[in-house]
Order: structure tokens, then sequence, then C-alpha cells
């Protein structure tokens, strides 16, 4: 698994401004191919936007997280989005009591 961390400057919106493009835009996330799940994040100072994204694979992601699409962000937010890839061997899930790895999905009843 993938995650991507993209932050754009927010432009000088508001938080709730940044609330609203972030409701407008999750159901097109709903469709993306190899995305698992995304978190959308809003520096405390209001500052920068952005957003965490777990993936099957860096190959989706980037299918995804192309130019045109960076594009569309600068556009959106007033400002050029930086996105690093990380590599996820595990993940601690307490909500769903799951530890998924590479290897394995174990429940931690």
């Amino acid at each position: 698994m993938i995650v991507a961390l993209m932050q754009v400057p927010a432009g000088g919106k508001s938080v709730a401004e940044i609330t609203e493009l972030y409701e407008e835009s999750a159901p097109k996330c709903m469709t993306w191919k190899g995305l698992i799940r995304k978190y959308y994040v809003t520096s405390e100072d209001g500052s920068t936007a952005g957003g965490v994204y777990l993936w099957n694979s860096k190959a989706e992601a980037e299918a995804i997280m192309n130019d045109e699409w960076k594009a569309y962000l600068a556009d959106r937010y007033g400002g050029e989005p930086v996105v690093t890839f990380f590599e996820c061997p595990v993940i601690a899930d307490q909500i769903a009591s799951e530890i998924l790895s590479a290897h394995q999905v174990k429940k931690v009843a």
C-alpha cells in the first residue's frame, strides 16, 4: 500500500471555505480506482489544505495524481500542490480492530 501526502497553500481561504471545497470534491474520490481512503486535512492556522490518501499501489495513485490533477488543485486553491509518497507496510486500525499488513490481516478483538 502507498500513502500520498498532498499539501497545497490555501490561498487565504477560511477553514469554512476549504471545508466546502472538500465536501464538493469528496464524491469524485469515491470513483478513483485504487483509492482505499482519503483524509481531508487543513493546517491549524488554515494556511495549508491537503489530503492523506491510502492507495493500493503507486501506479494507481500516479494515474490520478497527474499533472492535470495538480493544475486543477492549483487553480482551485491558489497554490501549487506538493505530493510526497510513502510506503505503508502496516496499518493499525482501532475502528475495525484490525492490523493490516502486506502479509496478512489480523483481528485484534
